[in-house]
């Protein structure tokens, strides 16, 4: 079981910053791959940002490439979302999950994630 807190949302003007982060609990964090989604009023859940268990590889939603970056430490069984350059598009409440990496392929799908945070909202003001 693993259990997953976000933190770091807030109001921020457009052009602004936040960074996100997820704290996990459990041992082996090292082998779980993690992502970032998020869901708007009214609006699907929607795949933001993934990094894999080795933090070899990262992958981005087209909409926030070159203005987010994910990155994890593994020492702190935390991952982080750095949110650049915030528009007001990017308002919603974001949600950090995990899923098992080790011997499984990679996966932005939101269904191939077992474990979800309860998610903190991010309001970008125009």
């Amino acid at each position: 079981q693993v259990q997953l807190v976000e933190s770091g949302g807030g109001l921020v003007q457009a052009g602004g910053s936040l960074r996100l982060s997820c704290a996990a609990s459990g041992r082996s964090f090292t082998t779980y791959d993690m992502g970032w989604f998020r869901q708007a009023p009214g609006k699907e859940r929607v795949f933001v940002a993934a990094i894999r268990w080795s933090g070899a590889t990262t992958d981005y939603a087209d909409s926030v490439k070159g203005r987010f970056t994910i990155s994890r430490d593994n020492a702190k069984n935390t991952v982080y979302l750095q949110m650049n350059s915030l528009k007001p598009e990017d308002t919603a409440v974001y949600y950090c999950a995990t899923r098992r990496g080790l011997f499984a392929a990679y996966s932005s799908n939101s269904r191939e994630y077992d474990y979800w945070g309860q998610g903190t909202q991010v309001t970008v003001s125009s």
